[in-house]
This record gives C-alpha cells, sequence and structure tokens, in this order.
C-alpha cells in the first residue's frame, strides 16, 4: 500500500511524458513536409540572437512596460518549475522535499525566488486578462481571433493563475504542518517562505490531518497541472515558449529589404538572352515549379515560423495594408498556415493514401488571392515580430506561384510586366527614347 502513490504518480508521468512526445512528433513532421533548406552561417550571431529575442525579449522592448510584464511571465513561469525536478523525484522515490536538507539555506533562498516570480506571474497574469478582455485593445479584437484563437489565450493565462496558487498553498501548508512537528513534515524543517507564510492564517483553524488533506492535494493539482499544461501547449499558440528559441536561432541574418531570386528564373532568362549555352540535355531537365501552391512547396522554416507564431498581432497592427481596409492580415497568413499542415498531418497520420492530396491548398483554399496582392512588401510585419518570425516571405512564395504558375495577376501588373521585358523599364517607351523627357 506504500507505495500507491509512488506507482500512480509515475504512471501519471510516463502517460504525460508520451502524449507530449507524441504530439512533438506530430508537429515535427508536419514541419519537415516543407523544402530543406541549409541555415547554418553565421553562428555567433545566432546565439546572440537566441539569448535577446527569444530569452531577453529585445523586440518587446518597443513597448518598456509591456515587456517587462511580458518576461516576468515568460520568465518566471520557466525559472519556477525548476522546482518541479524535486516534485518529480519527490514522486518517484516517495520522498518529500528531498533537496530541503542537501541544499540546507540555499533551499530556503531558491523557495523564496520562485515564490517571488510565482506572485509576479499571478499579478502579470490579471493584467494581460484585463488588456484582452476589459481595456478592449484593437489587435486583440480582431475578427482574426474569432473562436478558439481567443479563448485559448484566456485558458493559459487562467491555468497560469492556478498553478501558482497551487505552488503557494503547497508552500504555506507544509509549513504549518513544519511548525506543529506534524508526521513526516518535522523531519524537513524549512522554516516559513517569503510569501506562502501570509497565506497560513486561511488555514490555521484546520486539523493538522486535514490541512495535510490540502497539502497533498495541492502538490498532485500542481504536478498533474504542469502536465496537463505541457501537453496542452502544441495546441496551443503557446507552443511559442518552447518554438521561440530554434526559430530565434535560424531567423534570417540578411536585411529586410533584400528579396532572393529564383535561380531557375535567372537561368532561363540566361538562355533566353544567350541561347548557346543552353546545354544539350536540356529537354531532360527537372522541370521547377516556380513559387509555392502548398505548405509542402515551403520550406521548413517558413513551416517553422508559422507554427512559432504568438498570435500577438503586432505584425497586423503595423501593416499598412491593412490599417487601409484591406483584406490582409500577415497574423492570420501564418495562422492559416499552420492550419493547412494541421490539417494535411492528420491525414498522414490516418495513412489516408496520397494524403497530400485533397483536392485543396494553401493558395485559393486558406489564403486568397484577395490578401496576396493587397502586400505592399514594406517588411514592417517582419520587423515587428518578437520572434522573427517572417510572414512575407511565405506571401511572396505564393504571390510568386500565382503569378508565373498560373499567369493570375491584374491588368496593370502585366503591362508593367510587358514594359520591363520588353522596354527594360516599367515605363511604356523604349530605352532610346529614355533621355528625351529632358527635351519637354
Amino acid at each position: 500500500m506504500h507505495f500507491i502513490p509512488q506507482i500512480i504518480f509515475i504512471v501519471l508521468l510516463a502517460v504525460g511524458i508520451y502524449l507530449f512526445a507524441k504530439k512533438v512528433g506530430f508537429i515535427k513532421a508536419n514541419i519537415l513536409m516543407g523544402r530543406d533548406e541549409i541555415i547554418n552561417d553565421n553562428k555567433p550571431l545566432r546565439w546572440r540572437n537566441v539569448l535577446l529575442l527569444a530569452f531577453g525579449q529585445k523586440k518587446m522592448f518597443k513597448n518598456p512596460l509591456v515587456a517587462v510584464l511580458h518576461f516576468v511571465i515568460y520568465a518566471g513561469f520557466i525559472i519556477i518549475n525548476i522546482e518541479v525536478l524535486e516534485i518529480i523525484l519527490d514522486g518517484i522515490f516517495g520522498t518529500h522535499r528531498l533537496f530541503a536538507q542537501p541544499l540546507g539555506i540555499v533551499y530556503n533562498f531558491l523557495i523564496n525566488v520562485f515564490e517571488c516570480f510565482a506572485v509576479g506571474v499571478i499579478i502579470v497574469c490579471i493584467i494581460f486578462l484585463i488588456r484582452r478582455n476589459v481595456l478592449h485593445i484593437k489587435r486583440f479584437l480582431s475578427n482574426d481571433l474569432n473562436g478558439w484563437p481567443r479563448s485559448d489565450a484566456n485558458y493559459i493565462l487562467i491555468s497560469e493563475i492556478i498553478l501558482m496558487c497551487l505552488f503557494l498553498t503547497m508552500n504555506a501548508t507544509d509549513t504549518i504542518l513544519q511548525g506543529r512537528n506534524y508526521g513526516h513534515y518535522a523531519q524537513h524543517i524549512t522554516g516559513n517562505f517569503l510569501f506562502s507564510e501570509h497565506l497560513q492564517f486561511i488555514f490555521n483553524h484546520l486539523s493538522s490531518p486535514q490541512i495535510e488533506v490540502v497539502e497533498r492535494m495541492a502538490w498532485w493539482l500542481h504536478i498533474a497541472g504542469i502536465l496537463a499544461f505541457l501537453n496542452y501547449l502544441p495546441y496551443s499558440k503557446h507552443l511559442h515558449i518552447l518554438l521561440a528559441f530554434p526559430n530565434a536561432y535560424y531567423a534570417n541574418l540578411e536585411p529586410k529589404g533584400k528579396m532572393h531570386n529564383m535561380p531557375e528564373i535567372q537561368k532561363e532568362v540566361l538562355y533566353a538572352m544567350q541561347p548557346e549555352l543552353i546545354p544539350a540535355d536540356a529537354a531532360n531537365e527537372t522541370t521547377h515549379k516556380f513559387g509555392a501552391k502548398d505548405v509542402a512547396d515551403l520550406s521548413w522554416k517558413n513551416l517553422l515560423d508559422a507554427y512559432s507564431c504568438t498570435e500577438c498581432g503586432r505584425c497586423t497592427a503595423a501593416c499598412p495594408a491593412n490599417l487601409t481596409g484591406k483584406k490582409l492580415s500577415p497574423r492570420l497568413i501564418m495562422m492559416k498556415t499552420r492550419d493547412r499542415m494541421e490539417e494535411l498531418g492528420k491525414r498522414r497520420e490516418k495513412q489516408v493514401e496520397n494524403w497530400q492530396s485533397d483536392e485543396k491548398s494553401l493558395l485559393h483554399n486558406y489564403i486568397t488571392t484577395e490578401e496576396l496582392r493587397a502586400c505592399t512588401t514594406c517588411n514592417a510585419c517582419v520587423e515587428e515580430c518578437p520572434v522573427s518570425i517572417s510572414p512575407l516571405d511565405i506571401i511572396l512564395q505564393l504571390r510568386r506561384y500565382l503569378i508565373m504558375e498560373e499567369s493570375n495577376a491584374p491588368q496593370e501588373w502585366n503591362s508593367t510586366f510587358s514594359n520591363i521585358e520588353n522596354n527594360f523599364a516599367p515605363w511604356k517607351f523604349s530605352p532610346e527614347e529614355r533621355d528625351q523627357w529632358v527635351n519637354s
């Protein structure tokens, strides 16, 4: 009977880790649907981005107050969960506060630090709930977030408040029982902690056995809640808590205004200008697809971007096309790309034959021509993103497919293309006449 709680804990832990690993494998397979892309240059700068952009929240500090609040909730939740290691070991070995005796006064210092962060997380979560649901900030009211996305953020914030309250309750009841020299709690005297001692009055009127029940319930609910939170993350926009780090590492380091030419197009132009360079076996060369129609045509980095999206809406709030009432929303571009990956991933998991061919595609069925044409390629969305996502890269690739594979462009664009092709400039006059404006 003594080992039953340990067995229950080990089973709970194993199930939680298994389900999380299974979902992570699903997401990894979805990301790897994309084209291969080699990103291994300038590693020192990439690690610097991880520290400054992912952990340091550098871009958030354009608004210092919000940045500090976000850093508290982000760093606080990560740091507090260091204490989960002790809970896991206690659960496996049937011990209680395993590190208290070996660490001594250092243990009390660490728990006090954790409690400071716990209180900070609770306060910040309440502030964020007010910002989202009371202050009516425009980017949180957008139709982009209708349905599940709007509820998702609230669920996460409420969950974090509950987990932090359970942590403080666990400490408050534990230290009461220590003070009463009750049972095995008397063997681990830590003294009171910074914030939880102010919660003891809530439980002091209870008998020691009743307080033990409260402490055990808080302990079990805390670890079960963390495992539930862990398994909720992959289904939530808060997956960026994990993916912000690799996404910052693999961020594009080139100037934001630089667009990459397509080697296939450059080769076609070269052959048109110098036919003598066409190789003898050119007819046998593999035909390349220009641009992207579906998620498999995008690179794995584009798909990692989609899963890393925080849905904060800063990109859309800065988008000049969106601000003038056009349909384009960079945030929605990323959300739709992720939705398309999820749909194809489920078909793959069900082992549907030809799972990548379901008569739908990212272009047209998820992202419309109207959205793509509204983009001015100004890079405002890329500049604003706190985790270095590039909606523009996806937009450009989809737009290239529209124009080069489907010949689907507005008449004004076709006229410009024709002028560039024939006159080497967007204007409708020959190069020889280009200097005649000085005579007018």
